[in-house]
């Protein structure tokens, strides 16, 4: 018998039909591609609505102007309004300091994070812009946008207007109770202590410190057992030059001087206007008040030392502040 032969059985064989026709294999299907998930090169950006900044800005301003009508706000018990000087009054200051008078800082993070605070500065200007242009400075340019309660003169709580507008500001009377009562509450106070000898002085004497009074400052804040922080103020002196001074009608107007400037009164109401001088604010470093004795506000002498450690400070700052000065408008 004839051996068999074997065909040997795979898929690449053509197989028969009955029929006896030849038919080819299909080939393999091709294997599908894998298709990988490509991560986007930029995620989509929500876009916001056009006017929504504006939408908001006037909600909000509706919203300020309703609590203002209801008395749904919050003074202290100085009568500091803290939402009016944040909304209000810091927003028409601003552009004086930043585009008009060009204000530079310095030294700011010798400012305490928190916790109370003394801050001395020179006063100058015939007009007291400094001291507001101090507040934008410590709000503005703290890194925790800090307030600072400035201490004023009797004069500005007798004027009408400025003296509700000084204490929505923060503003209060230059007394040692005030003052100590604010710094143990943590809160940042400023004093300017030359007061009107400062900031009625002479063109020929400007930058020169006035006397400093007796110290008052310096025993508030030993008794507080707060820092001193010294701040020197370079601009302020030429934004009204006054190169003289109508004592006669400064008595009966009851002011304590007259300034006459280059502009004014000869101008009149455009005498008014400062001129656009450039100014910087340099915080210098604190001087620690905590390691005294309590007793230590009643010695005259070490009030004394302090005192002029801190005016010192001020002077020698402004000093150099002047010699890196380019420009006084510039």
């Amino acid at each position: 018998m004839a051996d068999a032969k074997v065909i040997p059985f795979g898929e690449d064989r053509p197989r028969r039909r009955p029929s006896g026709r030849r038919v080819r294999a299909a080939p393999p299907a091709p294997p599908e591609p894998v298709v990988e998930a490509v991560p986007p090169l930029l995620e989509p950006v929500a876009q916001k609505p056009a006017g929504a900044g504006w939408e908001r800005k006037v909600a909000g301003g509706l919203s300020f102007l309703r609590r203002r009508i209801t008395g749904e706000y919050e003074v202290d018990e100085f009568g500091y309004d803290k939402e009016l000087t944040d909304q209000v009054l810091m927003s028409l200051m601003r552009p004086l300091f930043d585009k008009y008078f060009r204000v530079e800082v310095k030294g700011i993070e010798n400012i305490p994070k928190e916790g109370g605070a003394l801050i001395v500065a020179n006063h100058s200007g015939t007009l007291p812009l400094d001291g507001l242009m101090l507040q934008v400075a410590v709000h503005d340019h703290h890194p925790a946008q800090r307030h600072l309660r400035l201490l004023a003169a009797d004069l500005v709580f007798m004027l009408p207007v400025v003296n509700e507008l000084a204490r929505k500001a923060g503003h209060t009377l230059a007394c040692a109770e005030d003052a100590q009562r604010l710094l143990e509450a943590g809160e940042l106070v400023g004093v300017m202590p030359e007061g009107f000898k400062g900031i009625g002085k002479p063109f020929g004497d400007r930058y020169k410190l006035q006397r400093f009074g007796r110290g008052g400052f310096v025993s508030t804040a030993l008794r507080a057992g707060t820092p001193i922080v010294p701040c020197s103020i370079v601009g302020a002196e030429e934004i009204y030059p006054m190169v003289g001074n109508a004592k006669t009608l400064a008595r009966l107007l009851g002011i304590p001087y007259f300034p006459i400037t280059p502009t004014f009164p000869l101008l009149g109401p455009l005498g008014a206007v400062p001129l656009p001088t450039k100014w910087t604010i340099q915080f210098g470093e604190p001087i620690a008040t905590d390691g005294y004795a309590a007793e230590a506000a009643e010695d005259p002498m070490l009030m004394f030392n302090l005192t002029d450690q801190v005016r010192e400070q001020i002077q020698h700052t402004l000093y150099r502040l002047l010699v890196q000065r380019r420009s006084v408008f510039f």
